[in-house]
């Protein structure tokens, strides 16, 4: 593991393999319990998981950890990670906790934290948490037995997370009249995003909403698309919603079953707040991921875009740097600061529905905004994530496709914050000449990073 826990989302691992096992759930409690306590009053924490089988394990743990080290703990059951980022707000705790993997399978869990303002946590926080876990002689400074914490469950928070919601939505519009496909990927938003959408007006066509434990993100979910395309076409429906496990992302599905992804949203979503005069500095952030086809679209309309690495806390970081309002990320997150301090799949399809009841035009004719270029991204297993540049024949395959591409095209090498894997991507104007340099750069990686 080396020296340090957390990702570039926290903590992640496969359950009952080292990271994610109870043992340092329970420290990681106890840790994060420590380093935010003052010992001035009562502090409290909010817990929230999404509907994987081995939640139990880590909230119990976390639980255990936590009210050992004084904290005073809010459990709300499976429910978003913004909804917890809100909570936590809301509630003017000290920290939440989230337990998930996002769009992770099943086997999977992980473990993230917010801040008291709602916001993922520094790393300094961070490594100073993961010192704690981490050091076997660490000397934990217990309350006294009379300030231990208590826990307790919130039995009302979905309700108050779908007034949240609702109040990003004009009260002088309604979803009445639109036929909306929703997929919850059997994961968090499973009965929050029905009826949020429902006491709004809409017709709601649901899949994904019969969570067991083991089908979180199971052929569902904004990893698969084409389930919600397949419905909203069969339904006649007017927009498709696919959200992830912890539902802080989403993809959208036009009326013509067409997907749209992260960037498209965005462009539709800044070209109204642009409109609007409520997009600062008509600034719009966004991560290396988004298409060329995106930084165009701004700068065609007297815009910029902010790019930053990969991970929608990077994005939160240089819009509350920048003073901007909104950013996201290819993948959907999109964050919205007038209203969140995270990725919110529900909040951000509000968002776009709002836009449509107010244009009143179908979402394939606002699509129309932005067209993306070719892009081709290629996942490549690694053993040892060694910087690209201490590999001569990666930088050579490198330089030889962005001589071939020019300026007209992009090559980002990454590798991923929570697997053994490089993410290859390549984006130009040719499809085919994209398809060709990605398979020559993943086979020079996969050649020489083994």
């Amino acid at each position: 593991m080396g020296k340090r826990l957390f990702g570039t989302d926290g903590l992640r691992g496969q359950v009952n393999i080292y990271p994610m096992v109870p043992d340092v759930a329970l420290r990681l409690g106890l840790a994060a319990g420590t380093f935010f306590r003052n010992g001035k009053r009562r502090h409290r924490v909010v817990i929230g998981k999404d509907t994987r089988l081995s939640g139990y394990i880590f909230e119990t743990a976390l639980t255990s950890g936590l009210c050992a080290s004084g904290m005073d703990v809010f459990l709300v059951g499976p429910l978003p990670t913004p909804a917890i980022a809100f909570l936590t707000r809301n509630m003017r705790a000290d920290l939440g906790v989230v337990i998930s993997a996002s769009h992770n399978p099943f086997m999977d869990n992980g473990i993230k934290f917010f801040d008291s303002a709602g916001f993922k946590l520094a790393d300094e926080a961070e490594d100073a948490i993961t010192e704690m876990v981490l050091n076997p002689e660490y000397a934990w400074n217990y309350p006294a037995p009379e300030n231990v914490g208590r826990a307790y469950r919130i039995e009302d928070a979905p309700g108050r997370y779908i007034v949240y919601l609702k109040n990003s939505f004009p009260t002088d519009l309604t979803l009445d009249g639109l036929r909306v496909v929703l997929d919850c990927a059997h994961g968090a938003n499973y009965r929050v995003a029905p009826l949020a959408l429902e006491e709004l007006g809409a017709d709601v066509v649901k899949i994904g909403v019969s969570p067991d434990g083991l089908n979180i993100n199971q052929q569902c979910g904004s990893l698969y698309p084409g389930v919600a395309a397949e419905r909203v076409l069969a339904h006649g429906a007017d927009i498709g919603l696919a959200l992830d496990g912890d539902a802080d992302r989403l993809i959208v599905v036009d009326e013509k079953g067409h997907v749209l992804d992260g960037d498209q949203i965005m462009a539709i979503c800044a070209q109204d707040m642009m409109e609007r005069g409520v997009l600062p500095g008509n600034t719009l952030v966004a991560t290396v991921m988004s298409n060329m086809a995106l930084e165009v679209f701004m700068n065609e309309r007297g815009g910029r875009l902010v790019r930053t690495p990969v991970g929608d806390r990077h994005v939160v970081e240089a819009m509350r740097r920048e003073g901007a309002t909104m950013g996201g990320e290819q993948s959907g997150h999109l964050i919205f600061s007038q209203y969140g301090t995270t990725g919110d799949g529900l909040l951000a399809a509000l968002q776009l529905l709002r836009i449509m009841k107010q244009k009143d035009r179908p979402l394939s004719e606002l699509a129309g905004l932005l067209q993306p270029f070719p892009q081709q991204l290629v996942n490549v297993h690694v053993r040892r994530k060694i910087p690209f540049d201490d590999c001569p024949e990666v930088v050579e395959a490198r330089r030889k496709v962005e001589n071939e591409l020019g300026t007209r095209g992009r090559v980002l090498l990454r590798y991923s914050g929570t697997e053994a894997v490089c993410r290859v991507m390549v984006e130009g104007e040719d499809e085919e000449q994209v398809r060709r340099l990605t398979e020559y750069l993943a086979e020079a990686v996969q050649t020489h990073l083994k």
